[in-house]
Parts: structure tokens; C-alpha cells; sequence
């Protein structure tokens, strides 16, 4: 191999090597926090005929998964991504219908799964039938 394309890959592989760095850096700073300890938090589930309901949780969970488990309020199919949530409070979405249950904070689409979504103290989550 000539030593001016040898020179080119050596540089190539370190350029990479530290943009992977970079983004790993990035990924790790700002990875949400998760909070230990006892916390409240709220969950308001909205049905798919509208109605509501209002749950006060009291928790040692650290993400949101365990604190809704520890209540019995959701079931899944478990997948690589994390628990895929089926059911909200004994309510199945139908899937036949393209429904999903989806999940927010404070009004805000949650951008993780219930397995990643961390909690603390005071938070406001909600969970509401929606369709593709």
C-alpha cells in the first residue's frame, strides 16, 4: 500500500475514533438524571372515550416503568427497546385499529420508553389512547 494512502486511513481511523468520542461525551452529559429515594409523582391516564383518571404514586423507582408496575397500572410485551406498554390500568389499545398507548410529562411527549424515562420527586406524567 502506498504510504500516502497508509497516511490517509491512519487519519481517517482517528478522525473517527474521536467523533465517536465526542458523541459518546455528549450521549453521557446528557442522559437524563435519575433521582433515588422516596418520591410522589402523578399519573393521569385519559381513556379513549375521553374520560380521566388520577393517580398518586409513591415510589422508591427511579424510572417510570417500576413506579407504574409497582402499582399494577401497565402491562407490555416485552422487546429490545424496553417493555412495549399494551395495557394502561386493565385497558388494552387495539391494535386492530392501529391504537397505542402514548406517553407524555407535563404535557410533553415523552422521547423514551417507560424502562428509560427517569423520575423524580413532583413529576406529572400522563398516558392517553392514541392512533397511528
Amino acid at each position: 500500500m502506498p504510504k500516502k494512502t497508509r497516511n490517509i486511513l491512519i487519519i481517517c481511523s482517528a478522525v473517527l475514533v474521536l467523533a465517536l468520542a465526542v458523541f459518546a461525551a455528549v450521549y453521557f452529559t446528557n442522559q437524563p438524571a435519575t433521582s433515588a429515594g422516596l418520591k410522589t409523582i402523578t399519573f393521569k391516564v385519559t381513556y379513549s372515550g375521553g374520560e380521566t383518571e388520577s393517580f398518586e404514586i409513591h415510589t422508591d423507582a427511579e424510572f417510570l416503568r417500576g413506579a407504574l408496575e409497582q402499582e399494577k397500572l401497565i402491562a407490555g410485551e416485552e422487546s429490545d427497546l424496553g417493555l412495549f406498554v399494551t395495557s394502561v390500568n386493565g385497558v388494552a389499545a387495539d391494535s386492530s385499529t392501529n391504537e397505542f398507548w402514548s406517553f407524555s410529562k407535563g404535557g410533553e411527549m415523552l422521547m423514551t420508553g417507560v424502562d428509560d424515562t427517569p423520575i423524580a420527586d413532583g413529576d406529572s406524567f400522563e398516558a392517553a389512547i392514541d392512533n397511528f
